[in-house]
């Protein structure tokens, strides 16, 4: 019977849990990306690995990000 990979079979922490990140803000713009996908649409959260609280937090962010023209609606 073979051992089971430990690392495969690691639940994935949240990214701004793991960092200790309370708030998310919106002039990040490099965090903010990494939840962003090729097509400018908002990551979804079984995609992106993060927690309940954190989600509704970005997506805000995102949001407020796109009005004060720091990312892009859509991508060219």
């Amino acid at each position: 019977m073979p051992k089971p990979n430990p690392v495969a079979s690691r639940e994935r922490q949240c990214y701004f849990c793991f960092n200790n990140i309370h708030q998310v803000d919106y002039k990040d713009v490099t965090i903010l990306r990494r939840f962003i996908s090729s097509f400018a649409k908002i990551v979804a959260r079984k995609r992106s690995k993060v927690c309940m609280m954190h989600q509704r937090q970005l997506t805000s962010a995102i949001k407020r990000a796109r009005i004060m023209a720091l990312l892009p609606f859509v991508q060219r």
